[in-house]
């Protein structure tokens, strides 16, 4: 067929017309390596915008900093402490790491031939079949917006959730807590978290790569003095290497081989920013190398950095049902203080995990800003002419990023008719971005993996592999962490996650059939041999204003076999 007839039948039944193939092998590949990020991205569509300030261990350490182990392991040890304990703990973590791994190298090895900011959206747009290209990627537009906006708000409301917890390390003479948080106050505490990570990511943009820096050497400081000090001066003693490892004790009420399934939604969370850092493409200076090496590297300074946190918590673990029986779900506090027997000393281990929660919420705040905006840009969202827009002062997406974080709050009310709010936004930011993830990786899957073919980080022959362990585990965790922590459950304790994430899928429905079917154009089209003619009706008058017919970069990119 050739790219006049494919253009007219709007599909390629014979694969990607000439003058694709080898565009989407060499951006990735050759070509990207000679010219900087803004040719390159010209080459994909679209103009630069955003100034290209990271390297490649800015963007490592970004990543490391989204997932801020051990603080996103803090947060949530109640699950597997709940459903198992060490074992869930321990193993879980170390099963998670590796199948996360797999994970990120298939993103990697899609974003070094399809670096954006519309990240995991993008790729699904350009390596789906034609007919299905704009719907399939609206679904993982949507959920990849979602998924960024809903961990945010899990970041900041579990970091509310652990200030109060760490406050309560003091106690009254009566061994109450000292501030007895009442609802609205841990929902002001939030408040406040979100609208200073916001202030930080929008006025202190160009000092970001630093502060991702400082909280690397901070973390393992941090990781350091707890690791010396709890395990030295345990005051409550130490358990057995047998315990420590091997110790299962389940109290959730599940049998004891789900209970081990749910307590995964403690690593599952911890790792699930795997692939947020793609949204940074656009402001990284190499981005088809940079980033795929970044994800990978991360994974495998996050599962050490986690053992190296956990491990020694497993054995100075207090009694496991006083610790799952704690008001605050925040065990790590009351840990810290068993093991050094003071709230002086609980106090200052805990500072270290308290500044990554702020550090950890900005990056997830700067994430999902780039990839909103992103998804804006392509005219998806309902608004998208104010949320596309960038503020040249600050030289970020203001307007997307007021717009997640508007989001994020009214989500937030949510607690005040649920205790277990936080559960469901951590659940439903799981399941949004483990989907938007396995979209790309399965379509290239359909693909028989040819758009990856000289792709400048290849997977080789591990990448069938790769692939079929993302794909296997993003079935198995939708459903799983749809899930309640524990049984029976009641009108407030019950798992949101679900209706949460039926209401945003509603809302994209909604604007799909009412617009996005009509008028929805994707990315630039022109990179899939498709022009106005052949755009759905309407849709010539509603392509983006900020894109621009690309501009083949030097090289073979216009050349045709």
């Amino acid at each position: 067929m050739s790219t006049t007839a494919a253009k007219a039948s709007g599909s390629y039944a014979a694969g990607p017309p000439d003058i694709l193939r080898p565009r989407s092998h060499e951006l990735g590949g050759e070509v990207a390596s000679a010219s900087d990020g803004d040719d390159l991205l010209n080459a994909l569509g679209y103009k630069a915008e955003l100034a290209r300030t990271r390297s490649t261990w800015h963007v490592a350490f970004m990543s490391f900093v989204l997932a801020s182990i051990p603080y996103g392991l803090a947060t949530t040890l109640y699950y597997p402490l709940q459903n198992g304990g060490p074992v869930v703990v321990i193993w879980g973590w170390v099963i998670i790491s590796a199948i996360i791994l797999c994970v990120a190298a298939s993103l990697g090895e899609i974003t070094s031939v399809y670096p954006t900011a519309g990240g995991v959206y993008y790729q699904t747009f350009m390596i789906a079949p034609a007919k299905y290209r704009r719907v399939s990627a609206y679904i993982c537009g949507w959920a990849y917006v979602v998924g960024n906006i809903t961990i945010t708000l899990a970041v900041n409301f579990g970091t509310a959730l652990f200030f109060v917890a760490c406050v309560n390390v003091f106690q009254n003479e009566d061994g109450s807590d000292i501030w007895q948080a009442e609802t609205y106050q841990i929902f002001l505490v939030f408040l406040a978290i979100t609208l200073l990570c916001n202030a930080i990511s929008a006025l202190g943009n160009k000092i970001l790569p630093l502060l991702d820096t400082f909280a690397i050497v901070w973390t393992f400081v941090g990781l350091i003095c707890i690791l010396v000090t709890i395990l030295v001066v345990a005051k409550e003693g130490r358990h057995s290497g047998a315990y420590a490892f091997g110790h299962f004790e389940p109290t959730s009420g599940w049998p004891k081989g789900w209970a081990f399934c749910v307590g995964l939604l403690h690593a599952g969370y911890a790792t699930s920013s795997t692939g947020m850092i793609i949204s940074m493409c656009e402001e990284v200076q190499r981005p088809a190398t940079q980033v795929p090496k970044a994800m990978v590297i991360t994974i495998v300074i996050n599962a050490i950095g986690g053992l190296v946190f956990m491990i020694p918590l497993m054995f100075v673990l207090p009694d496991i049902a006083m610790l799952v029986a704690l008001p605050s779900g925040q065990p790590v506090p009351t840990i810290l203080k068993s093991a050094v027997g003071s709230s002086a000393g609980a106090i200052c281990l805990l500072i270290p995990l308290m500044v990554l929660g702020i550090l950890c919420g900005t990056a997830c705040t700067t994430a999902a800003s780039r990839c909103t905006w992103a998804f804006a840009r392509d005219g998806a969202i309902p608004g998208a002419r104010w949320w596309k827009k960038v503020h040249t002062g600050l030289d970020l997406p203001l307007n997307a990023m007021m717009l997640s974080m508007v989001i994020q709050i009214l989500l937030g009310i949510i607690y005040f008719g649920s205790s277990a709010a936080f559960n469901a936004f951590s659940g439903v930011g799981v399941i949004c971005l483990t989907i938007s993830y396995a979209v790309p990786i399965a379509v290239s899957m359909i693909e028989k993996r040819k758009h990856v073919i000289g792709a400048k980080f290849p997977l080789g022959k591990f990448g069938w592999f790769c692939n079929i362990i993302a794909l296997a585990w993003s079935f198995f965790a939708v459903p799983l962490f749809c899930m309640p922590a524990y049984i029976p459950v009641s009108a407030g304790t019950v798992n949101y996650a679900p209706v949460v994430f039926v209401g945003f899928t509603s809302v994209s429905l909604a604007w799909y059939i009412t617009w996005g079917h009509k008028n929805y154009v994707g990315p630039p089209t022109e990179q899939v041999g498709e022009d106005v003619a052949t755009m759905p009706t309407g849709a010539a008058s509603a392509i983006p204003g900020d894109v621009k017919k690309p501009v083949p970069v030097e090289g073979s990119l216009g050349k045709k076999d």
